[in-house]
């Protein structure tokens, strides 16, 4: 009994940390309809500036209260200049632009803080002394619990009472709102919106930076304190209902409690419950705990998918410059060869993905689900029952077909942030079981040794490679003209239409979702196959990310932007990072200037030149 009401304080005291980072992307989200994936970003940031202050710079500070209080709010201001910076360079350039474009921006900008922080404060994980007054625990029967923690839990509710007097009851709070429900209005009535969303970002980013700071008696600030607390913040923002600062503080409550007491029974599956409970909250109230219906996107608005070139002559001599590309980096050494393998391999995973959002709208943040599910299951058909290439890749494409089948069914009937968000849960939930799932998977070490490819075959699996890159530009162009794809299209553009016409809205979805996810588990079985080893890496935010990348650097809508991207990415990748340490955050840069100058992509911003058009 005492061992549970241990466990119920400490998700208590989990719950009020969520909270607050959570309840700082709310606002954000709220007044600027910026989905900011650096959020953990500040929270790390406030996290190691006060760390730095307490153990390096002041350690006098740490022997006294009030002076360890004053600390932590420093850490805490920190983030707030860093965010109001951030939101005068990039995010007031983001404004109006779709989630995605704003969710890859954000992501750039996590890599360019994560290399400058550690530029700045070093690589070193720094330990904080515990807070004057509060180092002792409670007894509660045969276990005992933190008095820091105590604090803790305190400040959720009095953080939520003060956030709901100041933008219920305050002149500056009402504006706030207003400015979420019309700006348009609120301008004409003479009120500029730009200096509310300036403060309302600092303010998001200063509650990061203090959940950061707070961490500090409990846990050591490191470099890896972004990742980690960002993805259940989105679990708790998205559970909670997106902009609804009640609903953050019931989730959070709820996410809390679960991680504590997975924590306590069930330590191996911790993840996959928090995730499994966002899953069923959205199956249940699509909106969240305490949201409302976003803005519908404007239906009835086509959306243009360049076929670029439109002959088939000029587009087969593209496709022959691909391979002779390929075929010249062979030419090149063991060395492009790999870089050209692994080019090949994000153009079959990019178009992928690019068929789905691009045509169907579809948007995920969790393809990685479907690669790495792919990578796993070709490198365990081939590990235990020695199947060789061919059979593992056509494993690899029907596992993942079968995975989409089922997700299929759910995802389908989500759109937008909250299709993101449950796609992210389901390659989170794959990879915490991949991470954990030792005998099967390997665990956090894989599965290595892999000998799908030999030594003398490597030309003929480099060939199939190109091969396959080359189809899968095929047959995107094929799809686009087919019946699929013009009534996916019809379902993207005009839903309403589409449905009185006799469309059947959500299985034409699920075609596409399936197809896409075929495609990405066979990328997922080239990988395996290519690189003789699979990690849950594959699985994991990361991967995701960088597919994202390759479609949107090259162009979404555009036919060969896939390829743009890949290549783009890779050689941008390569170059940057042979010899040079801070390669991440100078990719970091690189994707924030594409995605504000270009948001369609380098071929989209090539046919703005050519047509002198930089709106289209």
């Amino acid at each position: 009994m005492a061992a549970l009401a241990i466990a119920l304080l400490d998700g208590l005291s989990y719950a009020s940390t969520l909270f607050l980072v959570a309840a700082g992307l709310t606002l954000i989200f709220g007044v600027t309809r910026i989905v900011n994936f650096a959020h953990g970003s500040f929270f790390m940031l406030g996290a190691l500036f006060a760390a730095h202050w307490l153990v390096d710079w002041f350690p006098a500070w740490a022997d006294n209260a009030w002076l360890y209080a004053c600390a932590m709010a420093l850490g805490a201001l920190c983030a707030a200049l860093a965010g109001a910076l951030a939101e005068v360079v990039l995010l007031r350039r983001l404004y109006g632009v779709p989630e995605l474009y704003q969710l890859v921006a954000t992501f750039g900008l996590t890599l360019a803080m994560h290399d400058g922080m550690r530029w700045i404060f070093g690589p070193d994980e720094v330990f904080a002394p515990r807070f004057p007054g509060l180092k002792g625990s409670i007894a509660i029967g045969d276990g005992f619990f933190p008095t820091y923690q105590l604090l803790t839990i305190a400040l959720g509710p009095l953080l939520w009472a003060v956030l709901h007097g100041t933008l219920h009851h305050t002149r500056w709070g009402v504006r706030l709102r207003a400015a979420t429900l019309d700006r348009d209005m609120l301008s004409a009535l003479g009120v500029s919106p730009r200096p509310l969303m300036l403060i309302a970002v600092a303010l998001g980013c200063a509650l990061a930076g203090l959940g950061g700071a707070l961490q500090l008696p409990r846990e050591p600030a490191n470099l890896q304190m972004d990742m980690n607390i960002i993805v259940e913040t989105f679990v708790v923002v998205v559970t909670g209902g997106l902009g609804s600062i009640g609903g953050a503080f019931l989730a959070a409550l709820l996410i809390g409690q679960v991680h504590s007491l997975g924590t306590a029974l069930m330590p191996q599956a911790t993840l996959v419950l928090v995730f499994v409970t966002m899953g069923l909250v959205l199956a249940l109230r699509p909106q969240g705990l305490a949201g409302t219906e976003l803005q519908p996107v404007p239906h009835e608005q086509g959306i243009r998918f360049a076929l670029w070139p439109r002959t088939a002559a000029r587009f087969s001599w593209l496709c022959v410059g691909l391979v002779g590309l390929a075929a010249l980096a062979w030419s090149a050494g063991p060395y492009w060869q790999s870089l050209c393998g692994d080019a090949l391999i994000l153009i079959v995973v990019g178009v992928s993905m690019q068929a789905m959002m691009a045509l169907g709208a579809l948007v995920s943040f969790g393809h990685a689900a479907f690669f790495g599910l792919g990578a796993y299951v070709a490198a365990w058909v081939h590990l235990s029952w020695g199947w060789g290439l061919g059979h593992a890749l056509l494993a690899a494409s029907v596992s993942s077909l079968c995975l989409a089948a089922l997700a299929g069914l759910v995802l389908v009937r989500r759109s937008g942030v909250y299709l993101a968000m449950l796609s992210l849960a389901l390659a989170q939930v794959l990879w915490a079981t991949a991470s954990q799932w030792g005998p099967v998977t390997g665990g956090d070490n894989g599965l290595i040794g892999l000998q799908l490819v030999t030594e003398a075959g490597r030309p003929v699996f480099y060939a199939l490679q190109v091969l396959l890159a080359v189809g899968a530009v095929v047959l995107l162009r094929s799809l686009v003209r087919s019946p699929l794809g013009a009534a996916v299209q019809a379902v993207r553009d005009a839903p309403l239409r589409a449905a009185a016409s006799g469309l059947p809205l959500y299985r034409v979805k699920w075609n596409m979702l399936v197809l896409s996810a075929t495609m990405a588990g066979l990328a997922g079985g080239l990988f395996a196959a290519h690189k003789g080893s699979v990690f849950p890496s594959a699985l994991a935010v990361a991967t995701s990310v960088d597919i994202l990348l390759v479609v949107l650097l090259g162009g979404m809508h555009q036919l060969w932007g896939s390829v743009a991207g890949a290549l783009v990415l890779v050689v941008a990748s390569s170059a940057l990072g042979r010899g040079f340490d801070y390669w991440r955050g100078a990719l970091g840069l690189l994707v924030m200037i594409i995605m504000v100058w270009a948001p369609s992509g380098l071929l989209g911003f090539r046919r703005a030149l050519a047509t002198r058009d930089f709106h289209d």
